[in-house]
């Protein structure tokens, strides 16, 4: 009777030890969000009921932008972060899950700059 594990067949075959990088980047970020969006609830709700101008107004307060700024940039790798976590899981043809995970960071990507770049504008009164 042998006792040994079959753990000697796995060797090699394992863990790429990549996954817990990534573990951590999405606790990091919804830990990061958490107060972002408090605040982005707080700032809205402050603001309901505002005219355009003020809107404006508020947003182009430098420290508001910038925080408008931070939330988008963690907000879109967040959600890249948990759907290549759900594209991994679901989607078992290896070249066609690369391909989507691809696009998924590319659009966030897009996202992610097109709505800094309308911040930005509004901020800075382009």
């Amino acid at each position: 009777m042998e006792f040994r594990s079959p753990i000697k067949e796995a060797r090699g075959l394992g863990a790429s030890h990549h996954g817990t990088s990534h573990w951590w980047a999405q606790r990091v970020t919804a830990i990061g969000m958490v107060p972002l969006m408090l605040w982005l609830v707080v700032g809205l709700a402050a603001n309901a009921g505002g005219t355009h101008a003020e809107a404006v107004a508020w947003l182009g307060n430098p420290v508001n932008a910038v925080i408008l700024v931070v939330l988008f940039g963690v907000l879109f790798y967040h959600a890249s972060l948990g759907l290549q976590v759900v594209l991994e899981d679901y989607v078992s043809h290896k070249g066609v899950r690369l391909g989507i995970v691809l696009g998924v960071r590319f659009l966030a990507l897009l996202l992610a700059t097109t709505a800094i770049f309308a911040v930005l504008t509004i901020a800075l009164g382009g």
